[in-house]
């Protein structure tokens, strides 16, 4: 047992992830492992949820999830990992949830109309993709979750979950926890291709599982300034996704400032900077691709991580749902 509040979050295992998700979520959670409770979990319900249509890799998946957050840094002796659907009473806090929500507050949930609107390769007409942003509710207040780390773009999600315990105890008494934003500052990486944002399905990143050459010849790759067509013309360096892949993993200050300094003044060139920016990378990805690369050598280790760390989450869910059956007056003896 511990005092420390409860910190919830997880991702989904849709494939590699790259130095975005470290950037924008690894690194803080790294952070917090210090000082609160944290339950980490491998969302694989919810990559169902757009994914159902080909599942032959989200299993595979899961796993490079795990070595990839062993590399990052998170401990699973220090935080707990686990697998969403080896902890059924997510499922179980879900449907019954689901029968005091009324649809039109999961339709008014921003990315659910982005999404499919951005997917458009996809049916999303499902009830699962509709609930998605429920089971998420039911994510957290399974385990008493005090906070849940977010970026502004996702405090919506958050204010649905709030909004869904205060009408279940409402009915109910103060049954569920009502959990709180831990608002981030989320540093968003653009994609090598200058969009703006990295994204598997375009292809336009760079994985924490790559290569150094492959990050090399990535970085080569990258968007520039388009309006510099040689060396010699000053170039704009705000919104050059090049210097805000050096602000976020170069930590030579003084290299960043003098590469800034003559890129606006066109004394070095984009061959230079990228080189640069790629020795940073790779000293950057270095210590998470050896760390990653000794947990997959150990397949036994790894699916015992997650397994032992799904059975202490699943106990913490059990006391949960007995609270919960009992105060909604379903429990049968």
């Amino acid at each position: 047992m511990t005092n420390r509040a409860r910190v919830v979050s997880g991702m989904r295992p849709t494939g590699a992830l790259h130095i975005g998700h470290l950037v924008g979520a690894l690194r803080n959670w790294v952070a917090l492992q210090s000082t609160y409770d944290c339950f980490y979990f491998i969302a694989d319900w919810h990559a169902l949820t757009s994914d159902y249509a080909d599942t032959s890799r989200i299993a595979a998946n899961t796993y490079e999830v795990a070595a990839d957050w062993i590399g990052a840094g998170l401990d699973p002796d220090n935080s707990t990992f686990f697998v969403q659907s080896l902890v059924p009473e997510h499922a179980e806090l879900f449907l019954l949830l689901s029968m005091v929500i009324a649809v039109p507050w999961l339709e008014r949930v921003p990315t659910y109309k982005e999404q499919r609107d951005t997917l458009k390769d996809k049916d999303l007409s499902t009830l699962g993709f509709l609930g998605y942003p429920l089971l998420q509710t039911a994510d957290v207040a399974i385990y008493d979750g005090r906070f849940v780390p977010v970026g502004d773009d996702q405090v919506a999600h958050l204010e649905l979950a709030r909004e869904v315990v205060r009408r279940f105890n409402n009915f109910y008494g103060d049954v569920l926890v009502e959990p709180q934003p831990m608002l981030t500052s989320v540093a968003r990486l653009p994609g090598l291709d200058g969009g703006k944002k990295m994204s598997k399905s375009i292809g336009n990143t760079i994985h924490l599982s790559d290569s150094a050459d492959e990050v090399r010849r990535k970085v080569m790759s990258m968007y520039t300034d388009p309006k510099r067509v040689r060396a010699d013309i000053p170039g704009t360096v705000e919104g050059n996704p090049v210097f805000t892949y050096h602000d976020a993993f170069n930590t030579n200050v003084a290299e960043v400032d003098d590469l800034k300094e003559r890129y606006r003044t066109g004394r070095v060139g984009d061959v230079e900077v990228k080189r640069k920016l790629a020795d940073a990378l790779n000293l950057a990805l270095d210590p998470i691709r050896e760390r990653r690369a000794a947990i997959l050598a150990q397949p036994e280790r790894l699916k015992a991580i997650l397994f032992e760390g799904s059975a202490r989450a699943r106990a913490i869910a059990a006391e949960t749902m007995v609270r919960v059956r009992e105060a909604m007056k379903i429990a049968y003896r």
